[in-house]
């Protein structure tokens, strides 16, 4: 038999790096200025042609690089970070492998200029697919300056995966914000297709934060502190009026690293129980800091995924800093029994500096007798009367919302904002604001979107992200037509002069954040039925909202009119049929 096995050439070998190095253009983007860091770069520049598709471009003001240095760093396996195994199991930069610029050099066309400080000239490499094509002398600014053009432009079949543009500068901006975040001592600036989208000066955690996501986020924020030696945690959360239906922003850092982790975001979702609605994620900015060697960041080819030593003693640091700092600005209930402190505190307060404190004495009235006479007084009956008239639901009376009178139907509801309806020998739990949500749905179909307008008395300003300007731009030719008068009045902000007639003032700001919160409309079609979905959503009432009993009844009477369908087009239940003889069994 005959010998088959044999060594891939380096192209070859590089090409299947690539696939997991170069996802995407933003996998390019991450590398190289995460290299920037790596060469003490206090000045970052990303320049991006078609969401990276045909230019990405990293500009620093790093230490760059030799003549022979710059070359062989598209070598693979070629590092300046690590030596020795061990080095790995402590690792302190944000690249290590040395198989980044080989990769990206497999599947585009790369140029690097770059000099040290201390040179007179610097060095300019070409390299197309792998393959060298020229090293030469230039004149250069100090720092590094990679180009990568037209990617995957000899990997067809990869290229036709990258997703639309749209897809994919949201992939772009998300690894620069996680970086910017993890860096308020750096300056970055990104531009796309020769627009300015970020301009980001050397800030602190809090005005990087506002810089990056915009200004109406800095009111929500909560500074998170701890430090227990062998680890730090630091960041910011937002009340619970910053949590968003979708994943976008809730940051972890360790060491400066972003990374992914479903097990710590428990851990936040814990320290906000019993504060958010269902299905809501809060909104974070958290920084670990602890020994290299207790964290593994060599476990996931994007370094977004990494293993801790001591994982659960961090998920309860997490949990129990974030549930201190919501009960320290009034979010929660706080309890500190760590603090003996603050007791003896409000004991020396409360009893003018006299700590000490005895057993309360219990009086018994031994002449009481519950059967000789009515001790409550008819003002406490009276009083009692008002307070659970006033705290109680309205007795379920008999009503009759339908033709026909051969039964009679009953309604009630619970503390928790459903009603029960009891019909035809059957008793449903109804869900009245998904109900309401279809009534309103099928009205709005029926008529014919217009054009009318409110214009406001005093016009509104929505202060917008970087993300956000992007959105309005690409969506900003639908608006007028839906009613809306607005116009980018300054760098960012939004001035809103007009809006669609049917529209509150306290509801606009909500609903242009809903609006942007998407991340691409593909078409025009596309952007006009989530309009329509946030229009019927925004004009429908919560369950919460039905609180009496006239509501309810015409809500069930409009909702009948639908035939009384059991489900929304998205599949979610509008009632359920309890099951009566079940739950006879449990008593």
């Amino acid at each position: 038999m005959s010998d088959i096995i044999k060594l891939l050439p380096d192209h070859v070998a590089n090409q299947i790096a690539a696939g997991e190095v170069v996802q995407r253009p933003a996998s390019i983007v991450k590398e190289l200025i995460e290299n920037s860091i790596d060469a003490g770069a206090t000045k970052i520049e990303l320049i991006v042609r078609d969401s990276g598709k045909n230019l990405i471009q990293v500009v620093d003001n790093g230490s760059g690089m030799s003549e022979t240095d710059a070359r062989l760093a598209f070598e693979r396996h070629a590092t300046s970070k690590i030596s020795t195994t061990e080095d790995i199991f402590r690792i302190s930069t944000k690249g290590f492998r040395g198989e980044a610029l080989a990769s990206i050099a497999a599947v585009a066309q790369v140029e690097l200029r770059t000099k040290t400080h201390d040179a007179v000239s610097g060095t300019n490499i070409y390299i197309e697919g792998g393959g060298f094509q020229f090293q030469e002398p230039i004149q250069t600014a100090a720092g590094s300056s990679f180009s990568v053009k037209n990617l995957f432009y000899n990997v067809p079949a990869r290229r036709k995966f990258l997703k639309n543009n749209n897809i994919e500068f949201r992939h772009i901006i998300d690894e620069f914000q996680r970086i910017a975040l993890a860096h308020d001592n750096l300056d970055f600036e990104l531009y796309h297709n020769d627009d300015i989208i970020f301009r980001l000066r050397k800030a602190s955690l809090l005005q990087r934060i506002v810089d990056v996501f915009g200004r109406k986020l800095q009111p929500l924020l909560i500074p998170i502190k701890e430090d227990l030696g062998w680890v730090q945690l630091n960041g910011f959360v937002a009340k619970p009026e910053g949590a968003k239906k979708t994943r976008g922003e809730q940051f972890f850092f360790v060491n400066g690293r972003f990374f992914r982790s479903a097990y710590f975001n428990k851990a936040v979702q814990e320290a906000f129980e019993g504060l958010l609605l269902p299905g809501y994620i809060p909104t974070f900015f958290l920084f670990l800091e602890l020994d290299p060697e207790k964290v593994d960041v060599n476990i996931h080819p994007q370094k977004t995924e990494v293993k801790f030593e001591d994982e659960n003693l961090i998920f309860a640091l997490v949990r129990s800093t974030i549930k201190r700092s919501l009960g320290i600005y009034n979010i929660s209930p706080s309890l500190d029994f760590d603090r003996g402190e603050g007791v003896e505190a409000f004991l020396a307060q409360s009893t003018g500096g006299n700590t000490a404190y005895k057993t309360p004495e219990i009086v018994v009235d031994r002449s009481y007798n519950p059967f000789l006479e009515e001790r409550e007084t008819e003002g406490e009956r009276v009083a009692m009367t008002e307070l659970f008239q006033q705290n109680m639901p309205a007795e379920p009376s008999k009503i009759n919302l339908f033709e026909d009178d051969d039964f009679d139907d009953d309604l009630m509801r619970l503390p928790n904002g459903y009603w029960l309806f009891n019909k035809n020998g059957k008793t449903l739990m109804l869900d009245l604001g998904r109900m309401h949500r279809l009534v309103v749905s099928e009205k709005n179909a029926k008529k014919k979107r217009n054009s009318e307008k409110h214009t406001l008395l005093f016009s509104l300003e929505y202060h917008m992200n970087e993300t956000e300007k992007n959105k309005f731009r690409s969506i900003k030719k639908f608006l007028p037509e839906l009613g809306f008068e607005m116009v980018l009045a300054n760098d960012n902000v939004l001035r809103i002069d007009a809006v669609p007639e049917g529209l509150k003032e306290t509801q606009v700001m909500k609903f242009l954040e809903n609006l942007f919160e998407i991340l691409e409309y593909r078409n025009e079609d596309e952007f006009m039925e989530f309009y329509n979905s946030q229009w019927n959503k925004i004009q429908s009432k919560s369950r919460f909202d039905f609180l009496y009993k006239t509501d309810a009844e015409h809500a069930i009477t409009d909702f009948t009119e639908l035939g009384f369908p059991e489900f929304l087009p998205s599949g979610k239940r509008c009632y359920i049929v309890l099951p009566l003889e079940e739950l006879k069994n449990k008593f």
